[in-house]
């Protein structure tokens, strides 16, 4: 029996939704961020929660995704307001909106399944695209122009620290080798390369367990995505962010769906509460139950990390 193994096309499904709403507890009246609003679905529930004086402020790096996260705040009919830049700069967003501070912040480090579903965005090592990956495709680099110009050992870092990939000596190596042919501007021809230096069957289920066993590109593509829009530097600039951001006993909840990402989160809530910036933060990261990780296969690797502020 194969398992579905996304989002049904067109659907969107927050990932731990109850999970944030209980974290950031928002109520009437009070200010909320939506750092990656994508389609709002995190976005619609903290709006619906704060109601008509209270306001919604979403950012996302992907244009595409503020048509339809509007027309879904829309519907709602409380005020919002939408922006496309980087959460990393949010300190001057919030200013020009004439925003001090702000009671509840949700980050959803991950990816929509939209966006993996289109091909032409280059982040799906099953669907034949153009090997691009930016989330704001208005400028920066393509995951094809870096791998064009990456040298050999700065990739193999990179596969190994931002995608915890154990094949990224062979993997890296290939890469270099296959550039003068021109083998690195579809994704499915560098998955093929991929499968090819690891000696790697294709996706499949395990013929005893019945779990799935992980795409062999499945590594690779998160690295480079993470590389391609530097989610990481743009994380820590996030958790410098919030501390100043927040109002007295504002809370923020972050998602995140690799290891590198959450030890950061890790790392940032546990020195403020030593340091007396933060009253409490999670112990333990907060998973999806059961039942989500059945209904949306995304959510299995997410983890919810949430601090509030003294």
């Amino acid at each position: 029996m194969i398992r579905r193994r996304s989002t049904p096309a067109g659907q969107h499904r927050p990932v731990l939704l109850a999970e944030v709403l209980a974290a950031l507890d928002p109520q009437p009246s009070k200010i909320v961020v939506d750092c990656t609003i994508g389609w709002a679905g995190h976005g619609a529930e903290l709006l619906k929660q704060v109601g008509p004086r209270g306001r919604l402020i979403g950012f996302d790096l992907d244009a595409d995704n503020l048509i339809h996260a509007k027309e879904r705040l829309d519907a709602i009919g409380h005020p919002f307001t939408l922006h496309h830049g980087n959460f990393a700069g949010l300190a001057n967003l919030l200013g020009a909106e004439g925003v001090k501070g702000v009671d509840c912040l949700v980050a959803d480090l991950g990816m929509s399944s939209m966006q993996v579903d289109d091909a032409e965005r280059g982040f799906s090592y099953v669907r034949d695209g153009p090997l691009d990956m930016r989330m704001d495709r208005s400028r920066g680099r393509t995951a094809s122009e870096i791998l064009a110009a990456i040298p050999e050992e700065e990739l193999r870092q990179a596969l190994q620290d931002l995608g915890d990939e154990p094949e990224a000596e062979k993997i890296a190596r290939a890469i270099v080798a296959a550039r003068p042919n021109g083998r690195l501007q579809r994704t499915t021809d560098l998955a093929r390369l991929i499968m090819e230096a690891t000696q790697a069957a294709s996706w499949r289920l395990h013929p005893e367990r019945d779990k799935w066993v992980l795409h062999p590109a499945a590594r690779t593509f998160q690295a480079l995505r993470i590389l391609v829009n530097r989610e990481l530097a743009n994380l820590q600039q996030l958790l410098r962010l919030i501390p100043s951001i927040l109002n007295p006993g504002g809370r923020a909840a972050i998602i995140s769906f690799h290891s590198g990402e959450d030890r950061l989160v890790k790392a940032a809530f546990r020195d403020g509460l030593r340091a007396g910036v933060y009253q409490s933060i999670s112990n333990e990261p907060v998973r999806a139950g059961w039942n989500e990780r059945t209904e949306n296969p995304r959510s299995r690797s997410a983890k919810l990390r949430w601090a509030k502020k003294s």
